[in-house]
């Protein structure tokens, strides 16, 4: 059996760009995405603490120490410039594996490490 486990958090950061004429994605400060353990192309949960959206996207890398959340695409549609939001991922891992797991929560002071 695999359980569906928190890996990664960004916790309260503020988005800082909306781009709806790029494919999808949400782009985060290389920094961030280092400090949370989460790689280009990972599945994301997005949650705005606006407005109550959740949505589903993928990680791509944005300029370290910049501070960028860019909701591209049409989730810049549900989440704005300024709204607040948390940023997760998650892992598949046998019972044995979470034993000992700890997941990688980031809690960012003005969108840095």
């Amino acid at each position: 059996m695999l359980l569906n486990i928190l890996k990664s958090k960004i916790h309260r950061v503020t988005v800082t760009e909306a781009n709806l004429e790029y494919i999808g994605s949400i782009t985060i400060d290389e920094a961030l995405m280092e400090a949370a353990n989460l790689y280009a192309g990972e599945r994301v949960q997005v949650v705005d603490n606006n407005n109550g959206a959740r949505l589903e996207t993928y990680v791509i890398p944005g300029k370290r120490g910049s501070g960028c959340i860019c909701m591209n695409g049409a989730a810049a549609h549900l989440i704005h410039v300024g709204d607040t939001v948390i940023i997760m991922a998650y892992a598949m891992l046998t019972p044995e594996e979470v034993s000992g797991f700890k997941p990688a929560i980031v809690f960012p002071t003005n969108n840095r490490v």
